[in-house]
């Protein structure tokens, strides 16, 4: 499927789902390098940008949530931008297709769209992606405050199925921010000049966009290893806390089943003949197993 917009000189042409005549004309057409034509026909390329005499060509890479809504995967965006022209290609973020579908209401309604350049337009379709991502980020942050005040309520099973998610989210993201960050870079630097001018303070907030999620990013890696850390410690010590308590009930039992055992025994043993040797044992059971215990409070063990 594939759709176009006029917007004054500007064309966007919105290629969902190409086919070989679509690869036919970017090579024809439009002269593109059959190396992108290439990276266009596959998925899961590398976070790049080409840059050409008469047009660049971007990969780029944005979170999105499952149809389930639980785990992040990353949503790819290939654009070739030239001076009068965007193309964007394939099953690309669901935030561009919006942008489209606004921009097409509005061309046919005879309204003119809010941009005038193919790098103003590559501007909105970034700051849009950089908008949703803080979004899913924040919701990531919403999480772990969650989690943080789950660590002490107790349900282990809940908690750890929750920082396993959360984990592999933020694990995910990292995957996906960390090779851009030199890709956003060659905007601001100047390496990616683009095609039309008083564009660097827009490069440049794209860029703090960019950093402003790193920083969340790096901010929750460190969060939820804080988290995880914790919660396996205090399981630990549960567990340490339960096995002490298994050992004390252990220690205590271990005499008085040497006792019992001793005395049932079919061998000629003390007070054997005495009709209250039942209740002496019985006695001296009470004491010992009073006695263990009154030695393992004084010693703080209980």
């Amino acid at each position: 499927m594939r759709e176009l917009i006029k917007i004054g000189r500007l064309r966007w042409l919105h290629v969902n789902n190409p086919d070989e005549r679509d690869f036919d004309e970017f090579e024809n057409k439009y002269h593109f390098h059959h190396l992108d034509i290439e990276d266009c026909k596959q998925t899961n390329q590398r976070p790049k940008i080409d840059i050409y005499d008469d047009y660049y060509f971007l990969v780029l890479h944005f979170p999105v949530f499952d149809r389930q809504n639980l785990f992040v995967k990353p949503r790819e965006l290939k654009v070739f931008w030239g001076e009068d022209f965007i193309i964007t290609v394939g099953k690309t973020h669901w935030a561009v297709d919006r942008i489209f579908e606004e921009a097409k209401e509005q061309e046919e309604k005879g309204i003119d769209f809010e941009v005038g350049t193919s790098d103003a337009l590559l501007y909105t379709i970034l700051e849009k992606l950089m908008a949703e991502s803080v979004s899913i980020l924040k919701k990531i942050g919403l999480e772990l405050d969650l989690i943080n005040r789950e660590l002490f309520s107790g349900k282990a099973r809940r908690i750890i199925e929750r920082l396993s998610v959360t984990r592999k989210n933020i694990i995910a993201i990292n995957t996906m921010f960390k090779p851009q960050l030199r890709v956003f870079n060659k905007f601001e630097s100047g390496v990616v000049e683009g095609f039309a001018d008083n564009m660097e303070g827009y490069w440049g907030n794209i860029l703090d966009y960019y950093n402003k999620m790193w920083d969340m990013t790096e901010d929750y890696g460190e969060l939820i290893e804080g988290l995880g850390t914790t919660f396996d410690s205090m399981q630990t010590n549960k567990t340490n806390e339960i096995m002490k308590i298994l050992t004390l009930i252990s220690s205590i039992i271990l005499p008085l089943t040497f006792l019992t055992g001793l005395y049932g025994m079919n061998v000629l043993l003390p007070l054997e003949k005495n009709s209250s040797t039942f209740w002496i044992i019985i006695f001296i059971m009470i004491a010992i197993g009073g006695g263990m215990v009154a030695y393992f409070r004084r010693q703080k063990w209980l």
